[in-house]
């Protein structure tokens, strides 16, 4: 495949066209930069609630969550979630001002938590009072507004071109589809047939197709199901954060990474892990390492994965993680 032209975001430049998703807890600078170290064509981080943006005295978890460089290496945006207007352009302006240079919308988290304060997905019930936000955003701030969405809320509300139009219209700079609805969360296998009734759109801005894109061959199959011009990895870059990289490389040709195996393995491991406890401080990055440890065990075929997860200090674990990926066979590219 031809390596497509670069999607200019304002004056931003993104990479290869395969993108980190937004997670949750995961997708924070610590995680960026292990991403960065490989390569991605864009990343977004964990979702910055706008109710703790605007208070008196922002929470510090907020602005945490909200730090958008990765020491100039790549693209990032700085992804924005709520319910109401006026504090979501007040958010907008703050991560601005903060060095965003791309602001996403969140019209796509199925959790429980952000739906139930009619958040994330349950936006896409109401689409007029979806777009008092689009506008709200887009008219707050002069760098490039984005938005992710599913396909709707369930099967009864399909409605992701609908609201892709009228975020067009809007003046939303690049579009991102979940191929699932949020009835779905992560259940089944994501539908990228459907997302092509966004790619069909006239005049559409760039659209990024997102779920279950995990190696080269199911990207490839999204973007053709799809009509999408990126795809986005989420759950497939846990405990392997090459594979953004990897994939541009199977499909267009760009640098392959090196993938680190053995002790090179380890020292990535042990470099991920130490970045946590300096971007946290030791007692939370102990607890924020965990998952992180856990995901590239599983991914990696890591020994000694029990031990790793129960190691109460730094130094033994990292003298854990010098055993148990120092020692792995392989890597799962």
């Amino acid at each position: 495949m031809r390596l497509p032209d670069p999607i200019l975001l304002g004056d931003t430049p993104l990479g290869p066209p395969v993108f980190l998703a937004p997670m949750a807890g995961i997708t924070d600078v610590p995680f960026r930069r292990a991403v960065a170290r490989f390569g991605a064509g864009l990343m977004v981080s964990e979702m910055v609630a706008s109710t703790e943006m605007v208070t008196p005295r922002p929470s510090t978890r907020a602005a945490v969550r909200a730090k958008a460089l990765t020491e100039g290496l790549l693209p990032v945006s700085v992804q924005i979630a709520g319910r109401e207007a006026a504090p979501m352009a007040e958010t907008a302006r703050i991560v601005a001002g903060m060095g965003a240079r791309i602001i996403d919308i969140n019209m796509g988290c199925p959790a429980k938590k952000v739906t139930g304060g009619l958040s994330g997905a349950a936006l896409m019930r109401d689409l007029d009072h979806a777009m008092t936000l689009v506008d709200a955003v887009v008219g707050a701030v002069s760098v490039p507004v984005t938005l992710k969405m599913r396909l709707g809320w369930d099967d009864d509300c399909l409605n992701a071109a609908d609201l892709a139009a009228r975020a067009r219209d809007a003046g939303v700079a690049m579009l991102t589809v979940h191929g699932r609805t949020r009835a779905q969360f992560y259940k089944g296998q994501a539908d990228w047939t459907a997302i092509r009734a966004v790619a069909d759109l006239p005049g559409r801005p760039p659209l990024v197709a997102n779920g279950d894109v995990v190696d080269a061959d199911s990207a490839r199959a999204a973007l053709a199901a799809s009509g999408a011009d990126a795809v986005m990895v989420g759950r497939g870059a846990q405990g392997r954060p090459w594979v953004l990289a990897q994939i541009a490389h199977d499909l267009w040709g760009t640098p392959a990474p090196k993938i680190p195996q053995g002790a090179a393995l380890a020292d990535l491991v042990a470099e991920h892990y130490e970045d946590i406890l300096d971007f946290y401080g030791a007692e939370l990055g102990l607890r924020v390492a965990r998952k992180h440890l856990g995901w590239y065990a599983d991914a990696n075929g890591a020994a000694l994965r029990d031990q790793l997860m129960r190691a109460e200090t730094p130094a033994a674990t990292l003298d854990l993680i010098g055993r148990a990926f120092g020692d792995a066979a392989g890597v799962a590219a």
